[in-house]
């Protein structure tokens, strides 16, 4: 077998995971209220899945349909040689009676693609039964759970909203659908998606944040393509989407790359969006006026501390996770914090056509200040860009995952863990975008900055 190798040596192998695999989007399917998944895959999918994504990442827990509780084939030997499409339609059919679902979302594993078992036709039949269910391919060879996570949110316009969508050149303004952080994988994502649609609803916005606590489960998907538009806040995951809609629908969509952070950025994002869209911007000014009013209140008492304890705090930085947070935090630290970036590594394996946007993106965080990004999938090459990196005469604070822990120990420095995975962080609701989110992280920052036991 042939070794491919990048330009930092990386092989066909990786070290220490970062993501799932295309299958993993089974909990997108879990992040929408009422919705369950079905799992068409080997005995060790769905629990590998849950696991990673669910567990060791912030102990996010199952919820309705996630964990235990997710139907599977529990493929072996027998479906391998015989095919499973019959096992499949005895599932679905068990799913049906015993489990109670708005929606249900059939997910084809490895095994059933590979051996060409014929979901749709399995599938079909219960939609013409006006059963609520649909089928994604999502063969974990085809990609990691960023990839999965567009091929079932396509799914589910396609073969289910597509039914609502009675007139499709009816829009309603000031309806926005927003496609931003991947539910688990990004493991503040209930949070941070509950304060997005805060933001947006104060602006004078009603949104459809489709995914989490805060969103109205399927009935809010049956309403996607009555939108006035829709919003895409990450470098590159949810274009994919916004792009099938644009062409399905005649929809339009507009891409904000930056998931905002703290007032400055927040303000900035509300006003990009309230132009977009053409609404009165009255009602969004008020509101940031509002919100700067209290944030800018904690952030005076807090420049005490920021002021006098200036011997045990950081200057330097990195930020080693998936594009749309360490995006995020790169503008956050440096337009606000005043710190200095040092290493940045994106290791959600950016599709290449996005990744020349999404360095020149660090080429202007600030009007003063640029800096370069590495994309790298592998730990062990991250720890050894880490371990490389000159962060001065300071110990550094490193914005990465569990995985990055003994790295920062080596370099004498501290450690906020702020990506898949990370088991060293309890999350219930955490945000740490937006106005609250951002005070949040602050809190966190420099706490761990001053712990002698962080």
């Amino acid at each position: 077998m042939a070794v491919t190798k990048n330009e930092h040596g990386q092989t066909n192998s990786i070290n220490q995971v970062r993501y799932g695999c295309a299958v993993g989007a089974l909990y997108s399917v879990v992040s929408i209220p009422g919705a369950v998944p079905i799992g068409h895959c080997g005995p060790g999918c769905m629990d590998k899945q849950y696991t990673s994504l669910a567990f060791y990442n912030g102990f996010q827990g199952s919820g309705y349909s996630g964990g235990s509780v997710s139907p599977s084939v529990n493929a072996g030997e027998k479906e391998v040689v015989f095919g499973g499409e019959k096992r499949l339609d005895e599932l679905i059919k068990s799913t049906l009676k015993i489990i109670e679902g708005d929606l249900f979302v059939v997910l084809n594993g490895c095994i059933g693609e590979l051996v060409g078992d014929d979901v749709g036709a399995v599938v079909s039949k219960y939609q013409k039964q006006g059963v609520p269910i649909v089928y994604a391919e999502t063969g974990g060879f085809k990609g990691n759970n960023f990839v999965g996570h567009e091929i079932i949110t396509t799914a589910i316009i396609d073969q289910y909203v597509d039914k609502f969508a009675l007139n499709k050149d009816h829009r309603e303004k000031g309806l926005i659908n927003v496609w931003s952080e991947l539910p688990y994988q990004n493991t503040f994502w209930r949070g941070d998606l509950s304060e997005l649609k805060r933001i947006l609803e104060g602006a004078g916005f009603r949104v459809n944040i489709l995914f989490g606590g805060k969103s109205a489960g399927v009935e809010e998907w049956k309403t996607i393509p009555h939108a006035q538009f829709n919003l895409v806040v990450s470098p590159w995951l949810g274009l994919k989407t916004a792009k099938h809609l644009e062409q399905k629908y005649n929809q339009p969509y507009l891409h904000i790359p930056v998931l905002p952070i703290g007032a400055q950025q927040t303000a900035a994002f509300i006003r990009q969006v309230v132009e977009f869209a053409g609404i009165d911007p009255a009602t969004s000014e008020s509101f940031i006026e509002q919100e700067e009013q209290e944030y800018y209140y904690y952030l005076e008492h807090f420049n005490d501390f920021y002021s006098e304890y200036w011997w045990g705090l950081p200057a330097t930085y990195a930020v080693v996770g998936d594009s749309t947070y360490n995006l995020a935090l790169n503008k956050f630290l440096v337009n606000q914090l005043g710190l200095i970036p040092k290493k940045q590594i994106i290791t959600d394996n950016a599709p290449e056509k996005y990744r020349e946007a999404i360095a020149q993106e660090y080429q202007k965080l600030a009007h003063d200040v640029a800096t370069t990004v590495d994309f790298v999938e592998d730990g062990y090459i991250v720890g050894k860009l880490l371990r490389e990196t000159d962060f001065g005469h300071k110990p550094p604070i490193i914005f990465g995952t569990t995985w990055e822990r003994d790295t920062a120990k080596a370099l004498n420095g501290k450690i906020v863990e702020v990506g898949f995975p990370a088991s060293y962080e309890v999350v219930l609701n955490k945000s740490y975008i937006g106005y609250r989110g951002a005070l949040q992280l602050i809190e966190k920052i420099f706490t761990v900055a001053i712990s002698a036991s962080a």
